[in-house]
């Protein structure tokens, strides 16, 4: 019962500071006004340390989105993990999770940025290997590894704003030299949040966590405080000559995110990797010149990627934590409501007209259009969102038309701590693009496309639809067409978590092993430690014989010394 009653609180307290962050939000937008806080505390060598709080309407809409999507899957975890004897273990971790995102949103100072930076790292190693197993503890390691590279970079860009006297970077605007390097410190810092490449090897490993945790750190929190930071402090790289290159990685990202999905049989981890293609859907437009649709999209999929996270978790709960989608299938004929639900997140996710995707994706890529000037990346990125629209038909097809492989056997229960979060992050995932449109567009984007173009994103998405329902039907990942080597190669994101993750960890700890047994344990223990031990030993057997009292050797100690002086007289 305690447990039920720390979980009710911290769910009212989230749901209440969302609505109220949602109220000034509106309120900083259609005043046009903003409210900056500095609270000095220190000073050292010149450089004032201060807490900085920014209320605008940036940081109040993305707080009220992530209290709100936290207090649902506080809600919905109460029945996921009933019966968790560290239930409260787990609702206190997602408060300090909540709260490390909180202290990234809300203060433009580098130290307390840093501050949530680490604390999302620390807290996410805790909630990844929550089922302690080997596996868990293998991706937290993996996680918390690859975000510790990210904090060097926040590191050497606080090194860098001593010399300017102050923490916080918006006084430094004005200066060239260090606005362009901490402008590129700031992308590599958001880059190995957001798992861009080359640090994209963690993002699928992170799924050992409880679905709950996935939900709230790929729709938020962890891998979208790369996005926002990128987004707040924009002006800093808007200018720098290498933003073509960032931009032209965030969308080979998103392509390579998109074929794996499409080879995968993992759930959670397609729904992850669906997770990176529009992480690097966002970095893309924000590196075109676009901040306000990047938040934007942000926003929207916020909403319905953590919708998308929940109906899956619906359906690994009852099916006893089975996560192959091959061996699924009939969920439409026992879990009515769940179903309808992944159908609206799944269409959300593509795009589909009126949902929240839609508003997002067909805007960014009508800009993408009118702005882009290098064919081959805006081609790159229209067979992303053709596979987008192919995994996501793909994984519905598996889940909700085919029918039941009676490889598993279940007993599917709706209960309302499920479908109520389920409920009502679908009503937002309905509205919330529509709405958000009209408060942070109020006047409407004039686009100048052909009826061509315009017409070809919907061509484009009814093909990705007919590509997943053939590459489902045909079972791709089993298929002749493909041998083993190369369905691996398309899975496991083109190797990249062998050389950035396992592989590259593994040769590493063979050659400290190899050096440590070789060296520390051979050559350096015989030349060094051992050797000295035993000529100490050996000289020391000498007085031990003085010590056993011996009549015999006092005799010979004495006689000794009287045929020295003798020889010394003579």
């Amino acid at each position: 019962m305690k447990s039920r009653n720390l979980s009710w609180v911290f769910m009212v307290a989230f749901l209440m500071n969302s609505v109220l962050c949602l109220t000034l939000s509106l309120v900083c937008l259609f005043f046009n006004c903003s409210l900056y806080v500095e609270w000095s505390i220190f000073w050292v060598e010149g450089c004032k340390g201060a807490y900085l709080l920014l209320i605008d309407w940036v940081s109040m809409s993305f707080c009220s989105f992530v209290l709100f999507i936290s207090s649902m899957v506080i809600y919905y975890s109460e029945s996921y993990l009933e019966g968790d004897l560290m239930f409260n273990r787990f609702c206190l971790l997602v408060a300090l999770f909540v709260i490390s995102m909180m202290l990234v949103i809300l203060s433009p100072s580098f130290i307390s940025i840093l501050l949530g930076w680490d604390g999302l790292g620390l807290v996410s190693y805790c909630l990844v290997i929550y089922y302690h197993n080997s596996r868990s503890y293998s991706a937290g390691m993996v996680t918390v590894l690859s975000n510790r590279v990210g904090d060097v970079f926040l590191l050497i860009s606080i090194g860098l704003l001593i010399s300017a006297g102050s923490w916080n970077i918006f006084m430094i605007e004005s200066e060239i030299m260090y606005s362009t390097l901490l402008g590129v410190l700031i992308i590599m810092a958001g880059f190995t949040k957001s798992a861009q490449i080359p640090f994209s090897a963690w993002l699928p490993a992170a799924m050992a966590a409880p679905t709950p945790v996935s939900a709230l750190v790929h729709s938020s929190t962890l891998v979208t405080a790369g996005v926002y930071l990128l987004i707040r402090f924009y002006s800093l790289y808007s200018d720098t000559s290498l933003v073509d290159i960032f931009m032209l990685i965030s969308c080979f990202t998103m392509f390579m995110a998109g074929v794996s999905a499409n080879f995968e049989c993992d759930l959670k981890k397609i729904i992850a990797l669906s997770t990176l293609s529009q992480l690097g859907l966002m970095m893309s437009v924000l590196f075109l010149g676009f901040w306000k649709l990047a938040y934007y999209h942000l926003l929207t999929h916020a909403i319905f990627k953590a919708l998308l996270f929940l109906c899956a978790g619906g359906f690994i709960h009852n099916m006893m934590e089975y996560q192959d989608i091959r061996s699924m299938g009939g969920v439409s004929q026992i879990g009515v409501v769940s179903c309808i639900c992944l159908s609206i997140s799944s269409f959300a996710l593509c795009g589909f007209p009126f949902l929240a995707g839609f508003y997002s994706k067909d805007l960014v890529l009508e800009m993408f259009e009118m702005n882009m000037m290098n064919i081959f990346v805006l081609i790159v990125l229209m067979l992303s969102v053709i596979l987008t629209c192919s995994y996501s038909v793909r994984l519905l097809n598996y889940l909700v038309w085919k029918n039941f492989k009676n490889l598993i056997f279940f007993s599917f229960s709706e209960n309302f701590g499920i479908l109520f979060p389920i409920f009502m992050l679908s009503f937002w995932a309905i509205c919330v693009g529509a709405m958000l449109m009209w408060m942070i567009f109020p006047i409407p984007e004039i686009v100048y496309l052909t009826l061509l173009l315009k017409g070809g994103l919907l061509l484009i998405m009814i093909v990705g639809f007919i590509i997943g329902y053939i590459l489902s039907d045909l079972g791709v990942e089993e298929s002749l067409l493909f041998n083993g080597l190369v369905i691996e190669y398309f899975s496991e994101m083109w190797f990249m978590m062998y050389f950035s993750g396992q592989g590259f960890i593994k040769n590493v700890l063979l050659v400290g092993d190899y050096s440590f047994s070789s060296f520390d344990k051979g050559w350096f223990e015989m030349l060094g430690g051992t050797m000295m031990y035993n000529e100490i030993l050996k000289l020391s057997s000498g007085g031990v014989l003085i010590q056993f009292n011996s009549l015999k050797v006092y005799l010979l100690i004495y006689f000794s010394w009287i045929v020295g002086l003798v020889g010394i007289w003579m």
